[in-house]
């Protein structure tokens, strides 16, 4: 544990946040939390009804406040070692027609935080900054001339005629590899766009007041503890809450997109060796399990756990902003963090789906937030 004691963690009620605080309270670290407890995250009423909420009271220095909000920064940073940000809005849809709001929060939020700690008087000795793999895009390819590739948007005309594979300019089907932190980043939602600011600020600012930083780049985290009323990020949770009602599950696209799934367990442990191990100052590490997986084999997997009768369909749909395929290089993971990922992706399925049937059924509004991403013009059906 070294020299850092008091740790704080910005959304530190979320699901992230508060494994991560329990984890290290048992390590022994001092933890305060300060979270808005956002109603898109923790329902209605969430002191009474937030099992994310509930996981941490009683157990860290909770402050109910907001990182847009000076006050409540000052008020909580005076006394800590080290601060792992995570509070953030999240959800690659939503972002790209709540601009102002994601700005405010990922952007502002970020700013003031670090605003605060240039001006006012503090010991912060290192900052951790949860990022994301979404700052990449699409990612790193190779064409058939085995060249490396960074390509921007997928063709909106080839996505509507059904192609929604990756392809160069000359319309080559281009094949997707492991996305290493070098890699181009050039994000394509307004999401990734946020991280990625988050990011320049931090490198930027981090080293002229003598603090550590580390960026990690999260790829998509699941497991025991996620939200299951949000209906706008965490695919795991919003295919358990439509099977669980009796509802078919509609994919996007082909139903072949892949993605990164890293456990909660896993994101956890990394984290915190990022906060301890002196090899992770100034670096950005990809935190995931290099492995990708296809939405459609998650929705499948996910029918036959919970031995529900509803049908898992292809509709051809897509979102404006969706990555087609990433998966993390994790070299520097293994090299720097010294830690390669331990819960495979069917044992994390595994005790998800078990935690899952023993919580209380909530509805997600799924359909609302996809008529809301319609009307807005980001869902092409």
């Amino acid at each position: 544990m070294g020299k850092l004691k008091n740790i704080l963690i910005t959304g530190g009620a979320g699901f992230i946040g508060s494994s991560l605080a329990q984890k290290l309270i048992d390590r022994g670290y001092s933890v305060t939390v300060l979270d808005c407890l956002s109603e898109q995250i923790h329902t209605e009423n969430p002191e009474l009804n937030s099992p994310l909420y509930q996981r941490i009271l009683g157990k860290v220095t909770f402050i109910k406040g907001d990182i847009t909000n000076r006050f409540d920064i000052e008020k909580v940073i005076e006394k800590q070692d080290a601060i792992i940000h995570l509070a953030a809005e999240t959800g690659t849809g939503q972002s790209m027609y709540e601009i102002e709001r994601y700005n405010k929060v990922n952007v502002a939020g970020t700013a003031l935080i670090l605003d605060v700690l240039v001006n006012k008087k503090n010991r912060v000795k290192k900052f951790v900054l949860a990022s994301s793999r979404a700052v990449y895009g699409e990612g790193k390819y190779q064409d058939s001339k085995a060249n490396i590739v960074f390509p921007s948007n997928r063709n909106l005309d080839l996505m509507e005629k059904g192609i929604f594979e990756m392809t160069n300019e000359n319309g080559e089907i281009i094949k997707p590899l492991p996305t290493s932190e070098d890699s181009k980043l050039h994000p394509t939602s307004f999401y990734g766009l946020t991280k990625l600011q988050q990011e320049q600020m931090v490198k930027l600012v981090c080293p002229t007041i003598a603090v550590d930083f580390v960026i990690l780049r999260y790829q998509n985290v699941c497991g025991v503890g996620q939200s299951l009323v949000n209906p706008y990020t965490g695919i795991l949770s919003i295919f358990s809450s439509q099977i669980l009602s009796g509802k078919d599950i509609n994919i996007f696209e082909d139903g072949l997109p892949t993605r990164d799934f890293i456990n909660i367990e896993d994101t956890v442990e990394a984290t915190i060796r990022s906060l301890e191990m002196d090899a992770a100052n100034n670096q950005t590490i990809n935190i995931g399990t290099g492995i990708a997986t296809t939405v459609k084999s998650v929705a499948e997997n996910l029918v036959e756990k919970y031995q529900k009768d509803v049908s898992v369909s292809v509709t051809g749909n897509f979102r404006i902003g969706d990555i087609r395929h990433n998966f993390a290089d994790i070299s520097l993971m293994k090299n720097l963090l010294n830690y390669q990922t331990k819960v495979s992706f069917s044992q994390g399925m595994q005790a998800f789906t078990e935690w899952v049937l023993k919580q209380p059924v909530w509805g997600n509004d799924f359909e609302a937030s996809m008529d809301e991403i319609k009307e807005k013009g980001f869902l092409k059906t």
